[in-house]
């Protein structure tokens, strides 16, 4: 039978809401005729994301619960009810043979009540430290599909199965592409190319920061591709008229930009710490503060601690960026050893590995 009603949830970010568009791709090659529906945080970017990949979503009206005591706690415990009423409605209606959580608020209350009606289900963790939703929701999962080592501090070790976070297909082609990018991008090739990524929306801190630094960059030899997001391009887009440096609101040839850089600067998002290992270059990380259970700065330091990156916190840029910055454009040994070691760390099969692992759970 291959007729499967396959049933995925995941969202509020891109980082929850791609690796599961990703795995239902992968699904959907393996299973033509098998019917998909998501389901997402009603006013989130999943909602408009999802269709465009060509699937159907349903939306809960379910928000996270705030870190510190704000009104939209108070409303918290009426949408959790309401999003378990609405997911039990959607999973009668649907009736799915899997269901799959990637993190994210949604994904709570429909896995809850899938595992609660004995539906095979499938959660992914994408990152070093878990956040509450996939805790609460593991005890009842049937497979825990996960990026990092050592999780079994809290996760059911038997049910843990390292697969890595899925990746975009095109940054797979491995051949060295660096002299077609950097042309592509009409770079100088006697030049280091910065790539700096501030995640799909961007960051102040990591845009100011640059801003206040290019005169530095001119003195190491540096040219930069600057990916300031759509929130600050306006902002921002005035320095295209500098000599080696290129801004852009968003970047849709990813892979020819990694192909391009020497160094880059990227937040700690799972995804991109992912894809980082997978390119194999050398990366200062800046984690988001800003994120819940700092997620991004215990995402980093996994990779800090194999000496394969490295961090500055927000608050350390002022009195380290520059010092950390030099030692890796004047240090050939240094940027090759990052390299070296990151790549070790990439699991570049995780759709196919988090695909196979549903594919069982279907065949059970």
């Amino acid at each position: 039978m291959s007729n499967y009603k396959i049933i995925l949830s995941g969202g509020g970010t891109g980082g929850h809401i791609y690796p599961a568009i990703a795995i239902a791709d992968e699904l959907k090659s393996r299973f033509p005729e098998a019917e998909f529906l998501f389901v997402g945080a009603k006013d989130r970017m999943e909602m408009e994301k999802v269709p465009q990949a060509g699937y159907e979503i349903e939306g809960l009206w379910i928000s996270g619960i705030q870190r510190k005591l704000t009104l939209k706690n108070l409303a918290f415990p009426f949408k959790l009810i309401l999003s378990l009423l609405r997911s039990r409605n959607i999973i009668k209606t649907f009736q799915p043979d899997v269901a799959i959580g990637t993190g994210g608020f949604a994904s709570g209350p429909l896995l809850k009540i899938a595992t609660s009606k004995g539906i095979p289900s499938l959660i992914q963790e994408q990152n070093s430290y878990p956040g509450i939703t996939n805790k609460l929701l593991a005890k009842k999962a049937n497979k825990i599909c996960v990026a990092y080592q050592g999780l079994e501090r809290f996760f059911p070790k038997e049910k843990i199965v390292l697969t890595g976070n899925p990746i975009r297909k095109e940054l797979l082609h491995k051949e060295d592409r660096t002299i077609e990018a950097k042309d592509t991008f009409t770079l100088r090739h006697g030049k280091h190319t910065l790539l700096v990524l501030g995640g799909s929306l961007g960051s102040k801190r990591i845009n100011e920061l640059i801003e206040k630094e290019l005169e530095f960059f001119q003195t190491q030899n540096v040219q930069i591709i600057w990916q300031c997001g759509k929130l600050y391009y306006n902002e921002y887009k005035r320095y295209n008229d500098l000599e080696d440096v290129q801004v852009f609101p968003y970047l849709n040839n990813m892979d020819m930009a990694y192909a391009a850089s020497d160094i880059i600067i990227s937040r700690a998002g799972a995804s991109s710490v992912s894809e980082l290992c997978v390119v194999g270059k050398p990366v200062i990380f800046i984690p988001s503060p800003n994120v819940a259970e700092d997620h991004q700065t215990k995402n980093a330091k996994a990779i800090v601690d194999k000496q394969a990156a490295v961090l500055i916190k927000e608050s350390d840029l002022d009195i380290d960026f520059e010092n950390k910055f030099s030692q890796l454009v004047v240090s050939s040994e240094k940027r090759e050893e990052l390299s070296k070691n990151i790549k070790k760390l990439a699991l570049a099969n995780a759709t196919n590995d988090i695909a196979n692992e549903v594919e069982k759970l279907l065949k059970k």
